[in-house]
């Protein structure tokens, strides 16, 4: 095995509860809903620093793109390079109406959700993180390497991915 082992063996566990395509589809359009969703709820709160905006949603940004990061450099590489544009993004949306921040995050928060669960309907599973709570971490990492594998990217770790599962 030639990728870091934490990675194939966190994105093989997530695949166990994903493998109709359906699922995956919805999972694709529904968690980077949730993660903006997120993004824009925890933006509200701002610190000014010298020359730097503070905010929970940053704090969360930097801390789950070191994590992908660590997990893998390319994929935790573009992950984090769309959280960073989803926190700038919330940022935007949270210095808006109190209706419209919260209409929105909680929106996309319902509507991500339910394409969630909508998956695990055609799955016929039920999702992975009422297994395993770490599972809300990497389902968009999953996201992301369902990307890359759709582009012909790692291949390598597509192939070690699927010899686990």
């Amino acid at each position: 095995m030639t990728t870091y082992a934490p990675l194939v063996d966190a994105l093989a566990h997530y695949r166990q509860y994903h493998r109709d395509r359906r699922n995956v589809a919805t999972h694709a359009a529904g968690i980077p809903m949730i993660v903006l969703a997120v993004e824009i709820l925890l933006s509200r709160r701002v610190w000014e620093l010298p020359g730097f905006t503070l905010t929970p949603a940053v704090i969360a940004t930097v801390a789950a793109a070191l994590y992908y990061l660590k997990l893998d450099k390319l994929l935790g590489g573009a992950l984090a390079l769309v959280l960073v544009g989803m926190a700038r993004f919330g940022l935007e949306v949270a210095q808006m109406e109190t209706a419209v921040w919260l209409g929105s995050g909680i929106g996309l928060f319902v509507l991500g959700w339910a394409f969630q669960f909508l998956g695990h309907h055609f799955e016929g599973r039920k999702p992975a993180f009422l297994d395993d709570l770490r599972s809300l971490l990497i389902g968009p990492l999953f996201v992301t390497a369902e990307a890359a594998f759709a582009l012909g990217l790692c291949g390598e770790l597509k192939r070690e991915i699927e010899g686990i599962g």
